[in-house]
């Protein structure tokens, strides 16, 4: 499935390969310089690295704090929450049940839940394991994650809820982002092995590996002595915010791990599922994980060749520079990361950052490789910061218009009033519009530590404010008919849902 190298000579020229043991200058002597200006010029609190090369650790280091303000150092045993990387510990688990011959993965879904539907019936009962860990299911990206993310829904009801959302797309037609099918592969192995997805991959992947610091739930962070704190940039300013509780979605991204951790997990991968010359997980179940199942699109670098962009059982999967590389993101309120893999080099690079309003995680990781690839030296960080700003000035423009149209205290055609009450929408459930302290105020059913500030724009607008500020800022218009209030639509950030949500007015 990927283009190898079948142009030898051009190959030598634009991609050429260090030797088994030598280290290219910029990540023997760049790196700590790159790092530390990318802290500031990023308002990144704390970062941590590590780079796998033939099985040897050759850069382990934590660079910056766990916490804004506060003098306590970041280390390679720091714990940061990894978010989707967790995905590829859950493809592997259900690899590794295939391989034992507890399941298969072309299984349905439904031999093992039999209370899994999908709105598409046919869907629903055609699906199999494999459709859950390749996001092949006709969801868009993200479709139904502002139901899901950090709420108070159980796994169970998260598959439910799953089953009345009407996919974007037809079954197995186009690739779409889909964490709650993650949770519902997790809810397979107590019915297989009679554990739970946590207990499972503790077992089976953690303690072999000797990750002995990793966390397989997102509520065991509030414990931990040596983890980094959770950061935002709203509007500019770095803030320290609570960890999320996304245990109800666990197997989709609830694990928290330090680089020292994370380089047994990346040298098993790169080792055939070998770790200190023992066979932790069989090399025909790490294959699997690694067998394209779904097409991205034709993939593309922003700098040198790159063909094919695909995905396997919880990992992205391309052709970058004549190499198969296998990666994945992970983004969660307060971190993102990256984990990626040169499976032909032997080569593993982890980057673990403590704000999610950052894409220098992938930025590092890519120097990193264009590194050891012999490419020229690009400067990512400070291209994508580019990019960055230039979003995020188009961003605070139109948050400023927003703001600008409020100060103008533009009346409403109906008394505040009017529009408080009891909303109901199918796939999330009820949220109700109180007025409280002179305004009004959004209040949802499943997130019971936030709501959002409403405050009048004009003709049945409101400028939205959600106190949890990752589920972001946007216009919220109400429908009126008859001069009656019967519905509004609610947007929450993209890091959250592309997706509006219609609630309709019930009382």
């Amino acid at each position: 499935m990927y283009k190898q190298c079948f142009f030898v000579v051009a190959l030598f020229v634009t991609c050429h390969v260090f030797g088994q043991d030598s280290i290219p200058s910029f990540v023997k002597d760049s790196v700590n310089n790159y790092v530390d200006r990318a802290l500031q010029q990023w308002n990144i609190p704390g970062v941590a690295v590590c780079v796998v090369k033939n099985g040897k650790v050759v850069l382990m280091k934590g660079y910056g704090v766990k916490e804004m303000g506060v003098a306590d150092k970041v280390d390679e045993n720091t714990l940061f929450m990894i978010g989707s990387n967790s995905k590829a510990f859950t493809g592997t688990a259900m690899a590794l049940l295939a391989e034992e011959e507890k399941l298969s993965l072309d299984d349905r879904v439904t031999k093992w839940l039999p209370n899994f539907k999908l709105e598409n019936k046919l869907a629903g009962e055609q699906a199999i394991i494999r459709d859950l860990l390749c996001h092949r299911l006709g969801f868009e990206t993200f479709q139904g994650d502002f139901t899901f993310y950090a709420t108070n829904l159980s796994r169970q009801q998260v598959m439910e809820t799953l089953g009345r959302i009407k996919a974007t797309h037809n079954f197995r037609t186009t690739w779409g982002y889909t964490n709650a099918a993650f949770c519902i592969a997790g809810e397979i192995i107590p019915k297989a092995t009679g554990k739970t997805w946590e207990a499972y991959v503790r077992e089976k992947i953690f303690a072999p590996l000797e990750m002995k610091n990793t966390l397989a739930l997102s509520v065991e962070m509030h414990k931990a002595t040596n983890a980094a704190k959770a950061h935002t940039i709203e509007e500019g300013q770095l803030l320290k915010i609570p960890y999320d509780n996304i245990d109800n979605i666990a197997a989709a991204g609830s694990i928290s791990s330090s680089v020292t951790d994370m380089s047994h997990w990346v040298m098993m991968q790169l080792d055939k599922g070998k770790y200190n010359g023992k066979q932790v997980i069989p090399a025909n179940a790490l294959a699997q994980t690694w067998l394209p199942h779904s097409i991205l699109g034709n993939g593309g670098a922003m700098f040198n060749k790159g063909h094919f962009s695909l995905y396997g059982l919880g990992w992205f999967l391309e052709e970058y520079c004549g190499r198969k590389i296998v990666s994945h993101t992970g983004g969660v309120t307060g971190f993102v990361t990256s984990v990626t893999l040169v499976p032909e080099e032997k080569l593993g690079v982890i980057v673990l950052t403590n704000t999610d309003q950052n894409t220098f995680y992938e930025a590092l990781k890519w120097e990193i490789i264009d590194a050891y690839l012999g490419n020229k030296y690009r400067n990512y960080s400070a291209v994508y910061h580019n990019y960055y700003k230039g979003q995020e000035k188009q961003q605070q423009e139109e948050i400023n218009t927003w703001k600008d149209s409020v100060a103008l205290k533009l009346p409403q055609p109906l008394p505040l009033k009017a529009y408080t009450g009891t909303y109901n929408n199918p796939v999330y459930g009820t949220m109700q519009v109180v007025e409280e302290a002179g305004e009004l105020r959004m209040k949802f059913e499943h997130h019971l530590d936030t709501y959002a500030i409403l405050q009048s724009m004009g003709k049945n607008r409101f400028f939205a404010r959600f106190t949890d500020p990752l589920l972001g800022k946007a216009v919220f218009p109400f429908t009126v008919t008859a001069g009656k209030v019967t519905g509004v639509t609610v947007k929450v950030a993209d890091f959250i849902e592309y997706n509006p949500y219609e609630f309709k007015k019930i009382k």
